[in-house]
């Protein structure tokens, strides 16, 4: 591609981007559902507005398939299946400089990622035929053929022990570290890697890892853009071609992973670091993404430490007594049970009093609920503001990925205005006092001499 052209692609594409929230977000939103014959489960989104397509690809190969002395693994497997492909049917091997450079060629991008639950592929192209043909080949083969380069390897894991030893300089890294292992006990979501982790980690693992999990029978695939079914169903096809495939699409069984252990006790964690402000973090196992509360929960949060200034934390830690510049509350829900965190900053010498306070309002919340008035300024908050989360085709590509992967009805868009709406003072109390127990909560501070 001449550079004329490839400066072209590159700016539509930048300005497809931009302007994706073009399209009409209060309209029905139908999501198409169908299985491929290699067992892929295809969710399809059509957007003609703009012409490009966005793809998400999601396996289960996420961090919770790790093992304590191996923490890390699924991370640095999606890094290094994107540094570079092998040669293959006639086509020359590609490094990372010459991968990165064919897809600057084509003005478009692949490349993966994990979380907790999943990794994930994620393509984004224009949809000219010529363009979308030759991104979705390059694709096919990042995915199906990656050359897991050892120096590679050799120089990101020197990178990423040098980055993890640094990040423990800071008092947020710790604090986080401590909590995490704390809320969730020996349960994958609490490993962490580590230096020593790392160096058991070898080529060979990330090539038994990914040809375990990844693979077409096992794919979640999203598409969100300018394309049809048929086009979706053959751009599918080719992107999995590459990977190996099951006998009559039959998916070997995973092990199974343990659910997140409800904590028996409370935990304090007191530890001393020289810093001008105490990092505090509280909590306790919350809920999974499929769970029936989700509503009532999501609206009650917004209340509780979601809604910034208007929350009921912000008001009695911040505004009232001056503990906190800024204080909240979140639920991390997915395939295992999240956390729910309260989280905030204070000052050394006032740490004890912030986090009495705040264990004060959440207790409170728990046992009468909000007020009348609450609830009705987060349905309004909440509804007013349901389409920026689907304004551009990439949020539109994560939220409908999400509901693939939880397994959640596939009208959850257009019913999700109307489920915030029907949420109740009642609902809110019962569901936060069947989540939490203020009794039980695991409680970090990291500043000041600890204990």
């Amino acid at each position: 591609m001449n550079i004329l052209k490839k400066t072209s692609a590159s700016r539509v594409l930048a300005i497809a981007s931009a302007f994706g929230f073009l399209a009409p977000a209060f309209a029905a939103i139908p999501i198409q559902n169908w299985a491929l014959p290699n067992g892929a489960q295809v969710f399809l989104v059509e957007s003609p507005s703009i012409p490009m397509v966005d793809v998400r690809i999601d396996f289960d190969a996420g961090s919770r398939r790790d093992t304590p002395t191996q923490a890390g693994l699924a991370d640095v497997t999606a890094l290094i299946a994107g540094k570079g492909v092998r040669a293959s049917g006639g086509e020359p091997a590609l490094d990372e400089n010459q991968l990165g450079e064919a897809w600057a060629d084509l003005g478009a991008s692949f490349g993966g990622g994990t979380s907790s639950d999943r990794m994930s592929f994620r393509l984004r192209t224009l949809t000219e035929p010529d363009l979308l043909k030759k991104a979705v080949h390059l694709a096919a083969r990042e995915l199906g053929e990656p050359a897991w380069p050892e120096d590679i390897w050799a120089r990101e894991r020197e990178r990423i022990t040098a980055s993890l030893k640094e990040a423990l300089t800071r008092p947020g890294t710790i604090a986080g570290q401590a909590y995490s292992k704390a809320v969730y006990g020996t349960h994958p979501y609490g490993y962490q890697a580590t230096p020593e982790t790392l160096a058991a980690i070898s080529l060979e693992n990330m090539r038994e890892r990914y040809a375990a999990g990844i693979l077409p029978c096992r794919a979640k695939v999203t598409v969100v853009g300018a394309v049809t079914r048929p086009q979706a169903e053959l751009l599918v096809t080719q992107l999995l071609e590459r990977l190996p495939a099951t006998p009559g699409a039959a998916c070997p069984a995973l092990p199974a992973v343990p659910e997140v252990a409800p904590l028996a006790a409370p935990i304090e964690q007191r530890i001393a670091f020289q810093s001008a402000q105490a990092q505090v973090l509280i909590g306790q196992p919350g809920y999974k993404r499929d769970d029936p509360d989700f509503f009532p929960l999501l609206v009650g949060n917004y209340i509780l430490g979601g809604g910034g200034f208007v929350s009921r934390l912000t008001t009695e830690v911040r505004e009232k007594r001056g503990l906190s510049y800024s204080v909240g509350s979140y639920f991390s829900p997915a395939l295992h049970a999240g956390a729910f965190t309260l989280t905030l900053q204070t000052r050394p010498d006032q740490a004890n009093e912030a986090v009495r306070v705040s264990k004060q309002v959440l207790a409170d919340f728990i046992a009468k609920g909000p007020t009348e008035a609450e609830l009705k300024g987060a349905k309004n908050f909440l509804q007013g503001g349901f389409a920026l989360r689907i304004d551009s085709n990439a949020k539109l590509l994560d939220t409908v990925s999400d509901i693939a992967w939880n397994g959640l009805p596939l009208n959850y868009l257009d019913t999700w205005v109307d489920r915030v709406g029907q949420v109740s003072v009642a609902d809110i109390k019962a569901a936060f006092a069947r989540k939490l127990q203020p009794e039980k909560m695991v409680t970090v501070v990291v500043g000041g001499a600890g204990s």
